[in-house]
């Protein structure tokens, strides 16, 4: 698992890969959005998150899985795309649910436009998504171009089931949560949209319906749970000019991340009085003293070294599952930059 983190020419040459990737499905994201009016009000903002430069790893994933399984990368084009749109949109409706200030290095589209023109660019990403994939679908032939489809629904599903879970989580001020909440929320929130379905579609275009796809399920959770655990640590513990992200941003929104179910469950006494009155706060009523002293609390109670921990133990069990879940898929350079991506989760910095 530390290979990569050991090696950082290794390092260095995935994200090279993920660049290209995600200069390339920028590129292709920008020609998908309209040119017409309303430009100011939604085409415009529409643009912005997918100009920024992003991690691009659902493309990525779904363009080196679909190859590894004997695709070419025409056929994968336009369903990576789409999935990078929805993200985009997710990432929109995110910014807006949360309250959050900074996206990408840059001022989110709420901070910049407003909440109502940021929803309409989110809800009109999303539809652009659905039209970019129904048009990658029609080279495919009908029964596969279906299940293309169907996985595409269940992914934007599972998310929002996720997604909701979250919020209601903070609306409800649910304090009792195990670590197994915390990898159901992130199965559902995160692993079906980021991991699972770009890798299953990629194999099931690659191989024409043939690939079996249930272990890209154990994989793809795997992986996903430690690519989102090492992004809760990077808003606790990273630098807002690398991360790109508001740091210590999921306190000041009360988010249940892992690091803070731990602490819920050992902080004792007027520790936990004080973790207790911040949970049931707004996040308006969340100044830098209360979240700085949670914060504090994380490292007296051990909470983010058990979260290194427990991430760690994740990523060993995920490498055990891509040899199942690629058992069937071709030595090349696409299935050496999948297996180097497992490492690799934990070494990033943003």
């Amino acid at each position: 698992m530390t290979a990569t983190a050991d090696r950082p020419e290794l390092v260095e040459d995935v994200e090279n890969r993920l660049r290209l990737v995600g200069r390339d499905v920028r590129r292709a994201m920008l020609d998908a959005i309209p040119d017409g009016e309303p430009v100011q009000w939604l085409y415009a903002p529409m643009r912005e998150y997918p100009m920024r430069p992003s991690k691009a790893l659902r493309p990525a994933l779904c363009l080196s899985s679909g190859r590894s399984f004997g695709a070419d990368s025409s056929a994968l084009t336009g369903i990576a795309v789409a999935i990078e749109l929805l993200h985009n949109a997710f990432l929109v409706h995110d910014d807006i649910a949360d309250g959050s200030e900074m996206r990408r290095g840059r001022p989110t589209l709420t901070a910049s436009y407003g909440t109502a023109a940021a929803l309409n660019a989110g809800d009109a990403l999303a539809i652009v998504a659905s039209q970019v994939l129904r048009r990658a679908t029609r080279q495919l032939d009908r029964s596969l171009a279906e299940q293309v489809m169907a996985e595409f629904d269940t992914m934007a599903l599972r998310t929002l089931e996720g997604q909701a879970t979250e919020v209601g989580w903070q609306l409800d001020n649910v304090e009792n949560l195990t670590p197994s909440d915390y990898l159901d929320l992130i199965m559902h929130k995160t692993c079906w949209y980021t991991t699972i379905y770009p890798l299953r579609v990629g194999a099931l275009v690659g191989s024409n319906g043939t690939a079996e796809l249930a272990p890209m399920i154990r994989f793809g959770f795997h992986f996903g749970a430690a690519f989102q655990i090492r992004d809760d640590l990077l808003n606790l513990i990273g630098e807002e000019k690398t991360y790109g992200k508001e740091i210590l941003g999921d306190l000041y929104e009360g988010k249940r991340t892992l690091t803070l179910v731990h602490l819920m469950d050992v902080a004792r006494g007027k520790d936990r009085a004080v973790l207790r009155h911040y949970l049931r706060c707004d996040r308006a009523d969340r100044d830098e003293a209360m979240v700085h002293k949670v914060r504090s609390l994380m490292d007296d109670y051990g909470s983010i070294a058990f979260t290194r921990e427990y991430a760690e133990g994740i990523l060993v069990v995920a490498e055990e599952y891509f040899e199942q879940a690629f058992a069937g898929a071709r030595q090349g350079p696409d299935l050496d930059f999948l297996r180097a991506l497992v490492p690799y989760v934990w070494a990033r910095r943003r």
